[in-house]
């Protein structure tokens, strides 16, 4: 099975030999792909709505696994049971969701060995939580495709380090995988802010909070780039 480029990512950092258990799978692509190549022995297609469910089941049917993936409706993590999955894969949905999701889903937190997340949005929620939570981030990686720019996470249990307001918004990029992507992010992050802020002078808005919020985000976006300079310069 040929996946996207965000997909093939996230089913890079499944550990080999765990049991998956996919939140919002949608079509159920990822473990597909993964019992199809013998890197996962089972896994758990996981679905809020009934319509990606059937999609999911036919297309599993299709490759004849109905006995390696089990299909399930369920919102969020409330449909699995503690040590039921050795992965748990949240990828599409925002940061606010995302959180939610492993906050009702605590009853099997700590029998997972490890999380695979893509936050589409407010991934700094997503970073905070899982720190707090007692999960360390092991790995970041970053893949652009069609324009957009889409960050996973891979974190097991164990105590991390603090992180920072920098690393908490844009990742510690001692952990990247992918720094020339995570710096062209950021070029056009902090572009895009310094055209912003740009128009609210020209319209006499500088003692605003909208340019108090913006001049803060531009003065990070320039530290985190002036870091992956650094590392590109010793790389």
């Amino acid at each position: 099975m040929q996946l996207s480029k965000r997909m093939h990512l996230l089913a890079s950092k499944v550990t080999e030999g765990n049991r998956l258990a996919d939140v919002g799978t949608d079509h159920g692509y990822i473990p597909i792909a993964l019992v199809l190549e013998k890197k996962i022995p089972s896994a758990i297609a996981m679905d809020v709505n009934q319509g990606p469910l059937e999609r999911a089941r036919a297309h599993i049917h299709t490759y004849r696994l109905d006995t390696y993936i089990d299909v399930r409706l369920s919102d969020g993590l409330h449909g699995l049971e503690p040590k039921e999955a050795d992965t748990v894969l949240i990828a599409g949905m925002g940061g606010a969701l995302t959180v939610r999701i492993l906050r009702e889903g605590s009853h099997c937190l700590d029998t997972v060995k490890e999380l695979i997340l893509q936050p589409q949005s407010e991934i700094r929620l997503v970073r905070e939580y899982i720190c707090g939570y007692g999960f360390c981030i092991t790995e970041e990686d970053m893949v652009e495709e069609d324009g957009k720019y889409y960050s996973v996470i891979r974190a097991v249990h164990g105590q991390a380090a603090p992180l920072n307001n920098d690393m908490l918004c844009y990742g510690d990029i001692r952990v990247q995988n992918s720094p020339e992507i995570l710096l062209s992010y950021i070029q056009e992050e902090y572009e895009k802010c310094e055209r912003i802020l740009e128009i609210l002078r020209e319209k006499g808005q500088e003692n605003t909070a909208r340019m108090e919020e913006l001049t803060e985000k531009s003065r990070r976006l320039a530290r985190v780039l002036g870091q992956l300079l650094k590392l590109r310069a010793v790389i």
